[in-house]
């Protein structure tokens, strides 16, 4: 864990991670075996960065890979046909929305962590990190779509402007990360993320954001389609 960082954050962030899961079990129509994969891989993941696996930045391949490349696999995946058809059956799309309300704590520990030098400011929402802005208007685009004064389209729109927000930000932190391919803050890389349990960022919250909105967007461009 990270040295001289209160421990009640730690708590926090681990109550986020939960909150996040609990939402996308329950507004994908209580998936057990996709939730309890996505737990499995989540305690996996922490108990690695808990024995400090990611912090060692010099190894190659870089060990973060086994973050990444595996988190957008699951996502290719289960953007298929079969799982999609599951997916589009049993979305309760109010729901699912207001899933992303958990970006905005999330932005509060990135802050957090940047004032303990352990990511640099351009992952904040003082620097180039404009995804507290989905978490923000999360809440306020459910109770538009609950009461009807929001449009399919409208939602097909947030969505589309949310996944680039969040895309942009995970951009930036790949390559503001003690990596080979680091180009941005030499003088204060992200190195909080290879810490437990900031790697649940990377590793579970981000991956469950971006299929949430790539798998909304295609069920709500069906719907257009099929209502035009």
């Amino acid at each position: 864990m990270i040295e001289h960082l209160p421990i009640w954050v730690n708590y926090f962030f681990l109550s986020v991670t939960g909150l996040t899961i609990v939402l996308f079990h329950f507004s994908n129509g209580k998936p057990i075996k996709i939730t309890g994969l996505i737990i499995f891989w989540s305690v996996l993941h922490a108990m690695l960065a808990y024995q400090g696996f990611y912090q060692n930045t010099t190894a190659l391949p870089p060990r973060f890979g086994l973050v990444l490349i595996p988190g957008f696999i699951f996502i290719i995946l289960a953007l298929r046909k079969k799982p999609m058809h599951w997916i589009t059956k049993n979305r309760n799309q109010k729901l699912i929305t207001l899933l992303h309300i958990v970006r905005l704590p999330v932005e509060i520990v990135l802050f957090l962590l940047f004032t303990h030098q352990m990511v640099p400011e351009l992952m904040t929402f003082e620097g180039r990190n404009f995804d507290i802005l989905a978490g923000i208007t999360a809440p306020i685009i459910t109770l538009l779509y609950i009461s009807n004064k929001l449009s399919i389209k409208g939602l097909l729109v947030w969505n589309v402007i949310a996944l680039a927000l969040v895309s942009f930000i995970l951009f930036n932190g790949v390559l503001s990360a003690e990596l080979p391919i680091q180009l941005f803050a030499f003088d204060q890389p992200n190195r909080g993320i290879a810490y437990f349990p900031y790697i649940l960022l990377p590793a579970t919250i981000v991956p469950i954001v971006i299929y949430t909105h790539i798998s909304e967007i295609i069920i709500l461009k069906e719907k257009l389609n099929t209502s035009n």
